[in-house]
């Protein structure tokens, strides 16, 4: 029973495997880069992101079709562009930063379904927006994992300054000249990450295995090292339950996982042990425990 229903899937077809294997690659990248997001407070900084990419992988599309490069390219131009556009727009302007990148990410998103829905189809732009985790090839693994790595070596370089910002950018700016280095670098990650997740989840689900198993965390771990422990363990939790559910009940693979993520949220948010409902209403039970 529990062979056909948890282990057959992957076990019988390729593309389940190559599914797994790319959601495991973006939980491992991405899902690290959402919790130091969260610590800054800058969660929906990422979902700006993530729309910003869309016309550039737009232009991609339009230019070589569904290609992997073209639209890689395209959406790493467009998340980088609208970074520093909004980050130039904050200093010399009286705009604060979240606002110009609402502005940026409103006008992204507009652009970018102009464009794809001029000249493709609709499931062209449905593959653009949501994904396709199920048709992973390996050339796109390749790209995930060599992605992942990147991310992962970048944040072990720069983990010191980045927790440090999150505890006090003033300090940090007052005693290092790595304040706006460690600020860019984090804001590429975040738009690399986002463009790895693009290929398997689509630009609007790529942020949700980034901050959402993050938020889960906040309420199991009090350190750095336990929520990115806890987060990136959510992620590949709800990518192997959510492929499941996809597979078992024909559901859209990128929305099943990113909803299981949320439901992983919810509960963590109910009865987790760190600030959540139930530690809130009784926290001399959360004291003796």
């Amino acid at each position: 029973m529990i062979w056909d229903a948890i282990i057959a899937p992957f076990a019988d077809f390729g593309f389940m495997r190559r599914a797994l294997l790319g959601c495991v690659a973006i939980s491992l990248g991405a899902t690290p880069v959402g919790v130091f997001l969260m610590l800054r407070r800058m969660s929906l900084t990422g979902d700006a992101m993530a729309h910003a990419i869309l016309p550039g992988a737009a232009v991609g599309f339009l230019v070589s079709g569904l290609s992997l490069g073209a639209m890689t390219i395209g959406g790493l131009i467009a998340g980088m562009a609208v970074a520093l556009a909004s980050g130039f727009v904050t200093r010399v302007t009286a705009l604060r930063e979240d606002a110009s990148l609402a502005a940026f990410y409103l006008i992204s998103l507009a652009l970018g379904v102009l464009i794809v829905s001029t000249r493709g189809s609709n499931v062209d732009l449905m593959h653009i927006l949501f994904g396709t985790v199920l048709a992973l090839d390996n050339a796109a693994l390749i790209l995930l994992c060599s992605i992942t790595s990147i991310s992962v070596f970048t944040l072990a370089l720069f983990l010191r300054p980045l927790v440090l910002e999150c505890a006090d950018p003033q300090f940090l700016k007052s005693v290092s000249g790595l304040s706006a280095v460690t600020h860019f670098t984090f804001l590429s990650l975040v738009v690399v990450n986002l463009v790895a997740g693009f290929q398997a989840l689509g630009t609007l689900m790529a942020v949700g295995i980034m901050i959402l198993p993050a938020a889960a965390a906040r309420f199991w771990a009090n350190n750095i090292g336990g929520l990115i422990v806890v987060a990136v363990t959510v992620a590949i939790l709800s990518s192997v339950a959510g492929l499941l559910l996809s597979y078992h009940f024909s559901l859209p693979s990128g929305p099943s996982i990113i909803l299981v993520t949320g439901i992983a949220y919810g509960v963590s948010m109910f009865f987790g042990p760190v600030g959540s409902v139930i530690a809130q209403a009784f926290p001399r039970a959360q004291i003796n425990s």
